[in-house]
């Protein structure tokens, strides 16, 4: 086991396609929501609405943060109305419960979806409990990562040092301002096709695996 891994006490895990395989589907079913709202608020045609919200992604880390930027939107109904979607496919998961759980120090999601809809993926996994807390969109006055702000304020708010803090994601730009802050970063996935620089420490596609490893390593 790395150094780094070795001394953590700290466990900080994204959520969407993070915590669940992508294959299950949910935030496909999210796109589809956000795709919809998209043309109601720009009044575009559905192929020019997801060309601006792609832009919206790359440019503001989410398109809510790029509407609020461009569009006057009520960033509430926006939150609820693309992530009130079926979780049908989510399966609870006992084996990702107990590797969490075995993990020493505290655990934490950061996560840019909303607060309803992480205490619904978190239910339906059955892993709520695994957590001390969740920071959601909300908490971070709706700044998603990666902006550098939004990971200080996590700290701060949860009175965390970066430094022995282990964070999961899916998305290999949000781990960079971790990595700049200190923490030591897991890509979970293939990463969505997107560059895999030297700001990702670790990577697994399985991420109960990698943690039933950690954990053994630590034991051992």
């Amino acid at each position: 086991m790395s150094v780094e891994l070795s001394r953590a006490r700290v466990w900080i895990f994204d959520m969407d396609d993070t915590l669940y395989p992508r294959e299950q589907g949910v935030m496909r079913l999210v796109q589809e929501r956000i795709n919809t709202f998209m043309m109601a608020a720009v009044g575009l045609p559905e192929g020019e609405a997801r060309v601006l919200q792609k832009q919206f992604l790359n440019e503001h880390g989410t398109t809510l943060a790029g509407l609020m930027a461009n569009y006057a939107v009520d960033p509430e109904a926006f939150l609820h109305e693309v992530h009130d979607v079926p979780l049908d496919s989510l399966e609870p998961n006992p084996d990702l419960d107990a590797a969490l759980r075995r993990l020493p120090g505290r655990r934490f999601v950061l996560t840019n979806g909303a607060r309803y809809h992480a205490a619904r993926v978190l239910e339906r996994i059955g892993i709520t409990d695994a957590f001390e807390g969740v920071h959601a969109i909300e908490d971070m006055d709706l700044v998603p990562k990666p902006a550098p702000a939004t990971f200080r304020r996590f700290l701060a708010a949860h009175a965390l040092e970066a430094e022995g803090a282990v964070f999961f994601e899916d998305t290999p730009r949000n781990l960079a301002p971790a990595k700049a802050l200190g923490m030591t970063t897991v890509l979970v996935g293939d990463g969505h096709g997107h560059e895999i620089g030297d700001w990702v420490d670790h990577h697994t596609l399985d991420l109960l695996e990698f943690l039933t490893e950690t954990a053994l390593k630590e034991a051992a």
